[in-house]
This record gives C-alpha cells, structure tokens and sequence, in this order.
C-alpha cells in the first residue's frame, strides 16, 4: 500500500480509532487514513456489522482491526480502549464518528427519541474521548476528530435533536481543544457539507414523474460546487487533521461543504 506524502501527512505507526466506520464517512476516513501508513481499528453495534466491515476493507487491501461496542456504554467503551490497547497498541487518533439523525417535526418528537439522537451524537464522543486522553497524555500528545455537520451552525426544519447534538458537539471540540491542548493534544472538527450516503439516500431519490426530490434540488442550488459531496471528499481533511501538519491547529471546526456556508444560493427561477 503507498504512502501519502510529503512527510507531514504520513500516518505510519498511528493507531487510528475510527467508530462507527463499517461503511459511509467512517469508511471513507478509515481507508484515507491507511493509506497515509495508520492501523485502522472501529466499531460497530453487533458482530455481523463488524463482520461486514472487515470485508469492506479486506477489499480495499486494508488490514482492519473490528470491535463490538456500544458507544453510549462508557463501561463498554472503557473496555474496549483497553483491549485495543493491548492487542493493536495505544490510540493516537481518534475519530468520533459514529451518529444518527431522526427527521421527525419537533413538535411530533418524543422526549425518548431526542435524547437518544443526543446520547450517540453527543455523549457518545464525550464517552469515547474521555476513554483516549489518557493516554495520549502518557503517549505526549494525540488526534481527536469530532464529525460535526453544518447543523453544528444552521438549523433546519425536523432536525432538532440532531442540531442541538452538533452544536453541542461543536462545542465539545473546542472545550477538548482548550482543557488539554496543553498535553499536545489537538481536538478539532470537521463539518461535512451534504454528502451522498446511505443516511441522505431518501433525500435524492428520483420522484415518480422523473424529477429531483425537492430537497435534492434545493441543496443544489445552495452549493457553489454544484453536487453532493462524495464520503471521499473528507479523507484528505481527516488525513490533515490526524497528522503532524495540523500540530498547531486545535478547535477548529473544518466546513468541508461544497461552499454552502458562504453562499446565499441561486436566485430561483
């Protein structure tokens, strides 16, 4: 397998965990990750899933390493990072990635399935993170990579729980980046514009008549690139963001976004 270069980027050595990353995003991260030289370790919910991720990766080329855990049960993820610990090595970079969303009108939302959204995309990384910094400060230093979304600074209709879960996410980031940057340790975001995956497949479905869903079209009128973003379109950021290139960058929240965020979108019609 090559290696990345120039010599900042290179991930060789690195022990990267990666929740959540069978597929999609987490995939995509992983696999740009091992190419730059760094062991892939996840997780995922049940066995079957891990099982069909390690073949993901065989297929790739990529030796992965496949965990099942929970990432809400901080005991579970306690023992995990053990685990990893002793049959991979220490983790140097970390990737909190693993989240859902419920596309459900606030007022129609049970309290119940808030919290859940807010458990796996907030308290989740909080659980994970403070599993890993440990060691990265006994190791003098280490990555974490929290996936924000632009709803950590937009909202939108029937996404309440999942935007406060990445505001709050956001939020975290900097607060990581703030408590324990004095360890060498750099905690920052990355804020992915809308990207074509399982998750966002309802969204671009052709309609009966032959036309782009709505919402389809609408995001391609908000983005100055024209076109969803690809899951590979954020490896080269979360290369950058797990290497030395980025040791004095700590508490950014990197909008990897088409140019959503700095566009007021196409005047319709």
């Amino acid at each position: 397998m090559s290696v990345c270069t120039p010599k900042s980027f290179d991930l060789t050595g690195k022990v990267a965990l990666i929740t959540g990353a069978s597929y999609g995003i987490g995939f995509a991260i992983a696999t740009a990750m091992a190419n730059c030289g760094a062991t892939i370790v996840f997780n995922d919910l049940r066995q079957d899933l891990v099982d069909k991720g390690l073949a993901a990766y065989e297929a790739e080329g990529i030796k992965a390493h496949g965990y099942v855990c929970n990432v809400c049960d901080e005991d579970a993820v306690n023992a995990m990072v053990a685990q990893i610990k002793e049959e991979v090595g220490p983790i140097n970079i970390l990737v909190n990635n693993a989240g859902i969303i419920k596309r459900i009108p606030m007022i129609e939302m049970k309290a119940s399935e808030f919290r859940q959204v807010i458990d796996v995309d907030l308290n989740a990384p909080f659980i994970v993170s403070k599993a890993v910094i440990p060691g990265m400060i006994e190791m003098g230093g280490g990555k974490i990579i929290n996936i924000c979304s632009m709803m950590s600074e937009f909202g939108r209709e029937t996404v309440s729980a999942y935007a406060a879960a990445k505001g709050g996410l956001k939020m975290l980031t900097k607060n990581i980046a703030s408590e324990y940057g004095q360890y060498n340790i750099q905690c920052n975001g990355i804020g992915p514009g809308y990207i074509a995956t399982p998750q966002t497949a309802p969204l671009r479905e052709i309609q009966p008549d032959g036309s782009r869903h709505p919402f389809d079209q609408f995001i391609l009128a908000k983005t100055p690139a024209g076109r969803w973003g690809e899951a590979s379109d954020l490896g080269g950021p979360a290369v950058f963001l797990a290497s030395e290139a980025s040791d004095f960058v700590n508490g950014l929240i990197l909008y990897v976004d088409g140019g959503i965020a700095a566009y007021i979108g196409k005047q319709p019609g």
